[in-house]
This record gives C-alpha cells, sequence and structure tokens, in this order.
C-alpha cells in the first residue's frame, strides 16, 4: 500500500498527464499538486468527487484510498498500536448497525 499522494501520483502517470495538466482539471496550481504526491500537503476532500471523476474510478474506491491515508497517518502521528485500526473498525460497524436499526423505527 502507498500513500494517497504516491495513489495519485501514480495514476496521473498511468495517464500520462504532467502535474500542470492534471492540476488543471482539478483547478488546483502545479506546486500544490507536487506537494499532495510528495506528502506534504493533504489532498482536499471537498475535491474527492472531482478527482473520481478525472481519473474515472469510483469514488468507493477512492474515499478508501483518501480515508485509509488520512487515518493511518494520523495514528501514526500519535504512536497508535495497530490495534487502533480494529477498534475503529469495530465503531464503525456499531455506527452502521444503530444507525440501520434507528432508520426502520416507525413513527
Amino acid at each position: 500500500m502507498t500513500s494517497f499522494g504516491d495513489f495519485i501520483r501514480q495514476e496521473r502517470e498511468k495517464r500520462g498527464w504532467t502535474q500542470t495538466d492534471f492540476g488543471a482539471k482539478l483547478s488546483i496550481n502545479m506546486g500544490k499538486i507536487s506537494r499532495i504526491e510528495n506528502d506534504k500537503e493533504l489532498f482536499t476532500q471537498a475535491k474527492l468527487d472531482k478527482l473520481s471523476d478525472v481519473f474515472g474510478i469510483d469514488i468507493d474506491l477512492i474515499k478508501e484510498y483518501y480515508f485509509g491515508d488520512k487515518f493511518a497517518k494520523e495514528a501514526y502521528k500519535n504512536g497508535c498500536s495497530d490495534k487502533t485500526f480494529a477498534v475503529a473498525e469495530q465503531t464503525t460497524q456499531y455506527f452502521r448497525t444503530k444507525n440501520t436499526k434507528q432508520g426502520k423505527i416507525k413513527f
């Protein structure tokens, strides 16, 4: 697995786009694209849909890479163990179950 910045670089290069070409498609300047690809700056969550469209990649896959990278960096920065991700997965399942049950309540 790579970082989200690496993922973006690989996908851009597969298409033969320069950072300038790619940035124009997303309305982001080349300098910012460079910083994102080198993990010096985070990609903006608000542009995930646009990134999905530009690459022609399903938004769910884009979100998996984006949030996986974001969570991993935060856990690493704070010295968390690998168990943190198992707890996060359990918590996510809890929220899904809770919201599903609440959604079925009829008033």
